[in-house]
């Protein structure tokens, strides 16, 4: 064979081989002999057609299909061993022509990273704060969620829970039918449709109310997204909720552990700041990483970036299905292809992919370890956080292969921790408005 190094560009090396036609005639009589054992051939038994006789039943590009899927591979290995090239990913082979047997390999090749001055790299962290504000809204979702709903002789308005059957049409087909339904007028509430609360608020119980409503044109359902929908309502009662008093007695429906509204206020305090440092602390971390990204620099071939928009796809698509939907009614909703949601994903899988890659170059240049103490450490954290039983987890976890993805999470962690303490941002402050 004869191979010329094209060009490298992108952490990608572009090869062109050629193949000598007496390694080609090889391949193909090898896959002669294979495709005859399988093949059924009027007047012959299998294994026993002649070579000449298979082509004409087959055709001579199944032939050569199957010798040239055979051979390419070794013949690939060969042009990398040759030529000193270690590849690490599959690479695109393109054939372009058959005689002589021509193709095209993009090669993957190991990214470079070069890590900036991120020893001088200061940053600050934003102290973790709640407001009171934020405590008053906690209290309310409790109130509305220990509220009472009672019966009212009235027009309905935003807030009220009102018992109704619905007909909706579009074009004179039905988009919904439903007897009995509970909604709660909320203002720019988007479901069923936009606008579907505000044309309810005034009406009494009872009382019937026919309207008109455009559906927007990301309807779950495309084919009718920016049509004109009609609807049909008979609304049977009107409900307000009654809120509790904030008192001792609500105190201890929510915690018999507390006795005041000052108390239960300290409580829900305290849990607040407790998530809110743990998003400071994320969001300075994130803020880290970027950082010493900006400082780096770093290349690497397209086929990691494909990698990772596979993962992303992979993470919508089970998103999806856990709230009840799937990647084909996304699409139809938001009316794009998986070829557009895909390039959508292209910049944050290229980042994410960039950011491992240092994360990865600054935990080898630091040499930071970790022990097989700290992988068991973790595996059995895992295994009591999960439900279900517990010795069937650690048995499914007692892998090479678990305690080397483990071994990687611990690694990256104990990376960000170094970062995070060169950037001057261990200690975050705590602050309370």
């Amino acid at each position: 064979m004869k191979v010329t190094r094209e060009k490298e560009e992108d952490c990608q090396v572009f090869l062109t081989i050629e193949l000598e036609p007496a390694e080609v005639e090889e391949a193909l009589e090898q896959s002669y002999k294979r495709l005859a054992k399988r093949a059924n051939i009027p007047g012959f038994r299998k294994g026993k057609a002649p070579r000449a006789v298979l082509e004409r039943h087959l055709g001579k590009d199944r032939l050569l299909e199957d010798a040239l899927n055979e051979l390419l591979p070794q013949v690939y290995e060969k042009a990398l061993k040759d030529e000193g090239i270690e590849a690490i990913a599959s690479p695109s082979i393109e054939i372009t022509q058959t005689e002589p047997v021509v193709f095209k390999a993009t090669v993957p090749l190991k990214p470079t990273i070069t890590l900036g001055d991120y020893h001088s790299l200061k940053l600050k962290a934003e102290p973790a704060t709640v407001k009171n504000e934020e405590v008053e809204e906690v209290i309310e979702q409790l109130r509305r969620q220990h509220g009472t709903w009672e019966p009212m002789e009235r027009a309905a308005d935003f807030d009220d829970l009102v018992t109704m059957d619905v007909e909706g049409y579009v074009e004179e087909k039905p988009l919904v039918s439903q007897q009995g339904v509970q909604y709660q007028l909320l203002k720019d509430q988007p479901m069923p449709v936009p606008g579907f609360a505000e044309e309810l608020v005034g009406v009494k119980g009872g009382e019937d109310k026919e309207f008109k409503l455009q559906l927007p044109q990301d309807y779950p359902r495309a084919e009718v997204a920016g049509k004109e929908a009609r609807f049909k309502v008979k609304v049977a009662e009107i409900k307000q909720q009654r809120l509790p008093e904030l008192d001792k007695e609500f105190v201890q429906t929510v915690n018999p552990e507390l006795k005041t509204v000052a108390a239960l206020r300290k409580q829900l305090s305290a849990n607040l700041l407790i998530r809110a440092e743990q998003k400071a602390k994320e969001e300075f971390e994130e803020k880290v990483i970027d950082a010493v990204a900006d400082l780096s620099q770093v290349a690497f071939p397209p086929v990691l970036v494909d990698s990772e928009v596979e993962r992303l796809l992979e993470q919508q698509t089970r998103w999806l299905q856990a709230g009840g939907g799937g990647m084909e009614e996304y699409m139809s909703r938001v009316g794009k292809t998986e070829k557009e949601i895909r390039e959508e994903m292209r910049p944050l899988a290229a980042k994410r992919v960039s950011r491992s890659l240092v994360l990865g170059q600054f935990a080898e240049e630091a040499k930071i370890e970790v022990t097989d103490a700290e992988i068991n450490a973790e595996l059995e954290s895992i295994v009591q956080s999960a439900g279900g039983d517990k010795d069937e987890m650690r048995k499914r976890l007692d892998s090479s292969q678990a305690r080397l993805s483990v071994e990687q999470i611990l690694t990256t962690r104990k990376a960000i921790q170094q970062l995070v303490e060169i950037a001057g941002g261990a200690k975050g402050a705590r602050k309370k408005k």
